[in-house]
């Protein structure tokens, strides 16, 4: 398991977009719309280009990140760490006492299937894990 992004909600993803631009020195290399999440993603390389920053704007007010930004604010929201097998990591998982929020990965951004462990069995903090798709 690898860390693959750091996952950050935010309220205004052009706001946010210019703001990492300036601040990596570079600029997004992609945005995506995943409509079964209610959201907008926007992703930066750091660094080397190892790890990634995902941005996360509502695409509406029903939508997981508008109630998690109406709740906490915008900031960190998960760590994604890319997994070889998710349906074997997810059942690895689930057998070590972790509490899954799906029981099947789903569509998720930058060509990933993901599923998340819910913050009260990772010690408060979202986790994601994810699979890059072959297909």
């Amino acid at each position: 398991m690898k860390l693959e992004h750091i996952g950050i909600a935010v309220e205004n993803l052009e706001q946010s977009e210019a703001l990492l631009k300036k601040l990596l020195g570079r600029a997004s290399y992609k945005r995506e719309t995943v409509e079964s999440q209610s959201v907008t993603t926007s992703f930066f390389t750091a660094g080397d280009g190892a790890a990634k920053l995902e941005l996360v704007a509502p695409e509406n007010s029903q939508g997981p990140i508008q109630k998690y930004l109406d709740k906490r604010g915008p900031g960190i929201h998960h760590l994604a760490f890319e997994v070889d097998d998710i349906v074997a990591e997810m059942r690895r998982l689930k057998e070590d006492g972790f509490e899954l929020l799906q029981e099947l990965p789903s569509e998720g951004a930058d060509n990933k299937l993901v599923c998340f462990l819910h913050p009260r069995s990772t010690g408060g903090v979202l986790v994601e894990i994810c699979q890059t798709r072959t297909e």
